[in-house]
């Protein structure tokens, strides 16, 4: 009865979230005029009207606002029962990633497109039916007869900015939270569509940009072989930092210990998946991946860090360039932490590994240095293990996977800190193709709707625990 309700309701989801896909509401980092443009404030004025359109018991929403930040939208369900103690968390976000390039044909990111089970469009797995899935699945416990704890669901909406917004929020919020002892976090991965997927570890990140200054301004690049370049300088830099012939990060303070059952985990997760690791990325040509081993592919993507150039900037196209020795350079780096490296720690070591002692005395200056925590799951209850176990099977047919994640949540690492005792389901539709952070960002809808019931029963097992 579960999936049949869980259906009937995503049957009426599909074309909200459809209108969701086309509000360009970019999180803070890729809109600094986002107030003023208005859209975040419509997808927080859809998302909530349909929260409160759903006529669950007792449901009363809100949504936060303090000056300058953010909105986040707080939709708060009573116990079906007074005597059923704790409270759960239902986390999501609704603030998206930029536009990207590449988009099917036809279409881009804010113009929703419907190919069989997939609802293309920016957003609609990273994270817009995140509020959906939640509220669907406290409704789905209900409509059944059976128990749930209180639950809050938090939409927030500078996620993919880092959560930076968040912390201030949850003050402002104080004690309304209550004693959480449970969160349901819907904006992970999963590694196939066959299964339930839970995530074990989130990698935390430092970004930083770092910028090289060797002239004052463009020079004819007769000068070439005298004055440095500023590129080359930058790349003598990140030789400090990153092996450029295999990819490994040198300083061993960015590193960390992989805890024994993580290394299990890994290899659970490859003899799954096994060559399906290699092939979920769109390769150019005959690019190889830095490790062939599966076991080492999961362990490389989610407990060893690692550095990605992100942005440049001081160079024309291509196209526009002439023969000019240019004054600087600037990369935006993204560096991947593992999830128990200290965060502030590695953004001190990065900033004076790159600044101290720069070659020929070229200016180097770093700037916009931020990081998210990592997140490490705690020992899993014997009550939620068996819930995961028993869902996976009732509504995929397949027991379920757990594996580690290559990005970062950083609410997760924020809840582990404020609730110790709390335990952790982090799940979620983003599995091979989805492209969350590129084109053509898909939902694979039959997914979306198992991963609801799933999290329905879930919540059961939390009431009768």
């Amino acid at each position: 009865m579960t999936q049949s309700f869980v259906d009937a309701r995503w049957d009426e989801i599909v074309p909200v979230l459809e209108e969701y896909i086309r509000i360009p509401n970019k999180s803070p980092a890729f809109d600094p005029d986002w107030e003023a443009n208005g859209h975040m404030e419509r997808a927080v004025e859809l998302i909530s009207s349909w929260i409160t359109s759903q006529e669950v018991d007792g449901l009363t929403l809100s949504v936060s606002r303090l000056p300058g930040r953010t909105p986040v939208i707080v939709a708060e369900v009573p116990a079906t029962r007074p005597d059923i103690p704790g409270t759960v968390l239902l986390y999501g976000h609704l603030d998206k990633q930029p536009e990207m390039v590449g988009w099917l044909e036809g279409f881009g990111p804010w113009e929703p497109r419907r190919e069989g089970d997939r609802l293309y469009g920016r957003g609609s797995s990273d994270d817009g039916y995140a509020a959906f899935a939640a509220v669907t699945a406290i409704k789905a416990v209900r409509a059944d007869g059976n128990d749930h704890a209180r639950c809050v669901v938090l939409i927030e909406a500078s996620e993919e900015s880092g959560s930076l917004d968040l912390p201030a929020h949850i003050d402002a919020l104080g004690d309304r939270l209550g004693d959480i002892d449970f969160v349901v976090c819907l904006d992970s991965g999963c590694s196939d569509y066959e299964r339930l997927w839970v995530s074990t570890s989130l990698r935390g990140v430092v970004n930083l940009d770092v910028r090289v200054d060797v002239v004052t301004e463009g020079i004819h690049s007769g000068a070439s072989g005298v004055v440095p370049s500023s590129f080359r300088i930058l790349r003598a830099l990140l030789s400090r930092i990153e092996d450029e012939d295999t990819g490994r990060i040198i300083l061993p303070e960015l590193h960390a210990d992989i805890p024994p059952e993580r290394v299990e985990q890994a290899k659970a997760a490859a003899a799954i998946l096994g060559d399906e690791l290699a092939s979920e990325y769109p390769l150019a040509g005959d690019t190889r991946l830095q490790v062939d081993d599966p076991v080492e592919q999961v362990l490389a993507r989610t407990w060893r860090p690692a550095l990605s150039v992100i942005g440049l900037d001081g160079a024309p196209k291509p196209i526009d360039a002439g023969n000019v020795l240019r004054p600087s350079t600037t990369a935006t780096l993204s560096m991947r932490l593992p999830p128990t490296t200290d965060v502030r720690r590695a953004v001190e070591v990065l900033r004076t590994t790159l600044t101290d002692d720069p070659p020929s005395g070229a200016v180097v200056t770093v700037s916009r240095a931020d990081g998210g925590a990592g997140w490490d799951a705690p020992a899993t209850a014997p009550w939620l293990a068996g819930a995961v176990e028993d869902a996976s099977l009732s509504y995929f047919g397949q027991p379920p996977g757990a594996l580690g994640i290559g990005g970062s949540i950083p609410f997760m690492a924020m809840l582990g800190a404020r609730f110790p005792g709390a335990q952790f389901l982090v799940t979620g539709v983003l599995g091979p193709g989805t492209n969350a952070h590129g084109p053509n960002e898909f939902l694979d809808i039959p997914t979306a709707r198992r991963l609801t019931a799933c999290v329905a029963d879930v919540l059961r097992a939390h009431a009768a625990r």
